[in-house]
């Protein structure tokens, strides 16, 4: 059933556990989410970006609301850190339940004023609203945030943002980074600043960036052929965590990203005469699933549909 992001991430944080907010680009991603979610008996928020609007456009938007209206579990359709209010208001008449507004890179005032302008209209229309405010170092399409830039969310600031836009969710800056270079080692999650944000706030809290870059899908995506970097991601225990604090959605990109790229290098690493485009995308949509399954056993959503 499609749903708003408030109807699914309410309940989340009330229950203290989170729900997984994956990033899709095609029908195969999109399946991969929301059958598993179905299997799994989890709510599921299914995001496209102002890059995947590009790519893919009404289409990829119908192909999502589809499968959503026919699942037996909650979805919705987010946008993924709209620029714009321009961008917030054609997401939303292309059928979007929730969309985020991130003004984070302004100063707070403009920022404040920038979400409330989305918030306005999006209420109107009975779609809930995301909002970022602190910022993320890494890259993910358009946005790029370099480390001496990225700063983490100050909590008594939090709440004199909420309580001027009127938001429904609050993205918020806490060590997470996006992209699947997260630093070296295991980054540091600030707990201690999510839970004195969780206790001020009683409004669902968002991480970004929470993407956890196994070690093993990195591994063979360079056994077939791909290169990469140290990547490094979230740890599971890290976002369990987080999940008790407040935080109710959490963001996956990077993931899917790699599990996509892996599964159809290794088939035609494995069988280079294939060119049937069921047998390359088929093994990718189900290491995609996988990977959707352990987020969700993670962040504790299976079952609470």
């Amino acid at each position: 059933m499609l749903v708003t992001g408030k109807d699914i991430l309410v309940p989340a944080r009330e229950g203290k556990y989170a729900v997984g907010a994956f990033n899709t680009n095609n029908m195969e991603i999109t399946q991969a989410i929301i059958h598993t979610a179905e299997r799994l008996r989890s709510p599921v928020i299914v995001q496209m970006s102002e890059g995947a609007i590009k790519y893919g456009g009404q289409d990829l938007a119908n192909i999502v609301i589809d499968i959503a209206t026919r699942a037996t579990v909650p979805v919705a359709l987010h946008l993924d850190h709209g620029s714009s209010y321009e961008s917030a208001l054609k997401a939303i008449k292309m059928g979007f339940t929730s969309v985020m507004i991130d003004a984070s890179h302004h100063p707070f005032e403009e920022n404040v004023h920038e979400t409330g302008r989305v918030v306005e209209a999006a209420h109107a229309m009975g779609i809930s609203v995301e909002a970022e405010l602190g910022r993320l170092g890494g890259i993910e399409e358009h946005i790029v945030v370099d480390e001496k830039d990225a700063f983490l969310t100050d909590p008594e600031e939090a709440v004199k943002f909420v309580e001027q836009t009127g938001t429904d969710y609050l993205a918020i800056a806490i060590g997470t980074s996006h992209g699947a270079y997260k630093g070296k080692g295991r980054p540091f999650i600030d707990q201690a600043r999510i839970k004195k944000i969780g206790e001020l706030l009683s409004i669902p809290l968002v991480a970004h960036g929470s993407s956890g870059v196994p070690a093993e899908i990195v591994q063979r995506l360079r056994d077939s052929g791909g290169e990469i970097g140290d990547a490094a991601g979230i740890a599971d225990e890290d976002l369990t965590e987080a999940a008790g604090y407040g935080i109710a959605k959490v963001n996956v990109d990077t993931d899917l990203r790699l599990a996509s790229t892996v599964g159809i290098r290794e088939v035609l690493k494995a069988t280079p005469k294939e060119f049937d485009p069921r047998k390359v995308f088929g093994p990718a949509r189900d290491l995609m699933s996988k990977i959707v399954e352990h987020k969700m056993k993670v962040l504790g959503s299976v079952g609470k549909a």
